[in-house]
């Protein structure tokens, strides 16, 4: 259901609110650009410091805009699974096409917490459900035994993998085979784990050349090994990039220096220290964004 170059979009702020033209502008680029799925509310799109009013907005603005003309995969998990139930039906209302779900975070749940968690907004909620498996961030790892029995269940569709652990992915889809959709959640992962069987990526790199994720996707799908490892090395340094500081700063960095949306941030989050940002201009530079 869900699979190629998915951008994980970043939210562009304006004198403290989020500015409507400067995502409307971004995602109708996306298009343009060949981008197969647009995720609001990730984060990337610093979620974490959206209000619920301002998180609901994102994504109604961003269901408006792609008018039906790619697949829009809503950020609403929370560590709360009220919380979760709660955002991901808004979503449902608001007219996603599915909701991407982070696993709890900071309670640090049990493999059976985090089936059962998954189950019940799986089962309190009518839309494809994609987890999302980042430990960096939740300090909780989604096992492969745990997404095998999440993935008997109907809605529950993909899977984002970012703990970059190969053989995980592997074991999953040995698990797993066709009943669940295995993506990219780290750029760098991405040629990897779509030759071990995965359909694509989740993509921050996506926000900066989105036209080249969805191009090297697209030769994976179609066996063009050659093709996609040569794209999968033009992009590690710009991949390598996108991590000189915390996501999303130096993909709205690099976004603000081409010219596309302001250089804002909320805090706890902030502006790139100065000599990582030269570091960033160089990188871009080299690829022809500046």
């Amino acid at each position: 259901m869900f699979e190629g170059a998915i951008v994980a979009i970043v939210t562009p702020f304006r004198d403290g609110k989020v500015d409507e033209k400067a995502l409307s502008e971004l995602i109708e680029w996306h298009i343009t650009e060949g981008t197969n799925a647009i995720v609001p509310c990730g984060t990337t799109g610093e979620s974490a410091t959206l209000e619920y009013e301002e998180h609901y907005r994102v994504i109604e603005l961003t269901i408006e805009v792609v008018n039906g003309r790619v697949p829009v995969i809503a950020g609403t998990g929370a560590n709360s699974t009220a919380e979760t139930i709660m955002m991901t039906s808004k979503a449902r209302e608001l007219g996603a096409d599915g909701a991407l779900l982070v696993a709890p975070y900071y309670n640090k749940p049990t493999q059976e917490g985090i089936y059962r968690h998954y189950r019940a907004v799986a089962e309190a909620v009518d839309l494809p459900l994609v987890l999302y498996n980042v430990p960096g961030r939740t300090a909780s790892n989604i096992m492969p035994e745990t997404v095998a029995r999440l993935a008997e269940i109907n809605n529950i569709v993909a899977i984002k993998e970012a703990s970059a652990n190969m053989r995980q992915v592997s074991d999953i889809i040995r698990l797993c085979g066709d009943s669940i959709t295995v993506l990219s959640g780290d750029d760098f992962t991405t040629y990897t784990l779509m030759a071990l069987g995965g359909k694509g990526v989740i993509s921050v790199v996506a926000n900066v050349v989105p036209a080249r994720v969805a191009e090297m996707c697209a030769a994976m799908k179609a066996g063009d090994y050659e093709k996609a490892r040569e794209i999968h090395y033009s992009l590690e340094p710009l991949s390598g990039a996108m991590f000189l500081e915390t996501n999303p700063i130096p993909v709205k960095t690099a976004l603000s220096l081409m010219g596309k949306i302001s250089e804002e941030f909320r805090l706890p989050l902030c502006e790139m220290s100065a000599g990582n940002k030269e570091k960033l201009k160089a990188v871009l530079a080299g690829y022809g964004l500046l």
